[in-house]
């Protein structure tokens, strides 16, 4: 496993903290954890507040190809794709992409290009064969379960790819950056330092590469 930034081009996200924190209550989180139309497209208080595609994940798709050595025509799965914007940027780029979400809505309001492509499931029961991927990605997905699923899906990503991976999760370095997640946070289940995350990563047999989203 190695420590890895394959997000580095995002550009950084413009959060309100206080005003997500005044918003947030019990019914604002259940209605966010359905993953339906008010998490990806309604008011911000509920999650993404427009989810569109604007091209920023043209470069990650391209540090993402290049650190795995991939090749034109390499499989590539995206767990939890949202509505496919880096699957729709991997296949531009030259790989056979696919993803998977739970959301529904995502789904059916994909971007044209990866119609087809996307699966409804969850990374807890991944519904493909051992090895059938050349890579498997996993951006701001895995925290979504509480930590025993987690360490199943993680458990499932392994057995895919055989460690030819890459996760993305929610985390924090200082007692501040957790109070300040912890102000945001919507549909997370599980999170913590990111050596407490290594832990389950090695409780899973995970050998792949991960890094951490902080909120700041």
């Amino acid at each position: 496993m190695a420590e890895v930034d394959l997000l580095r081009s995002l550009p950084r996200a413009k959060r309100n903290i206080e005003k997500r924190k005044d918003a947030k209550d019990p019914e604002v989180v259940r209605i966010a954890r359905e993953y339906g139309e008010l998490f990806f497209d309604g008011p911000r208080d509920y999650g993404y507040g427009g989810y569109r595609y604007d091209g920023r994940w043209v470069p990650v798709a391209s540090d993402i190809i290049a650190h795995f050595g991939l090749k034109p025509g390499a499989r590539v799965l995206d767990i939890g794709c949202a509505k496919g914007f880096l699957v729709k940027d991997l296949l531009s780029q030259g790989m056979d992409a696919y993803g998977l979400d739970i959301s529904n809505y995502a789904l059916m309001n994909c971007e044209p290009e990866v119609v087809g492509r996307l699966h409804l499931g969850s990374a807890v029961s991944l519904p493909f064969p051992d090895n059938s991927f050349d890579c498997v990605l996993s951006l701001n997905t895995i925290h979504n379960f509480k930590r025993p699923d987690a360490i199943t899906a993680m458990k499932e990503i392994q057995r895919l790819c055989n460690g030819k991976a890459f996760v993305q999760v929610d985390s924090y370095h200082t007692a501040e950056q957790k109070e300040i997640f912890e102000s945001w946070v919507l549909t997370a289940e599980f999170h913590d330092y990111p050596d407490e995350w290594v832990k389950l990563f090695d409780e899973a047999g995970y050998t792949g590469d991960y890094f951490w989203t902080v909120i700041e």
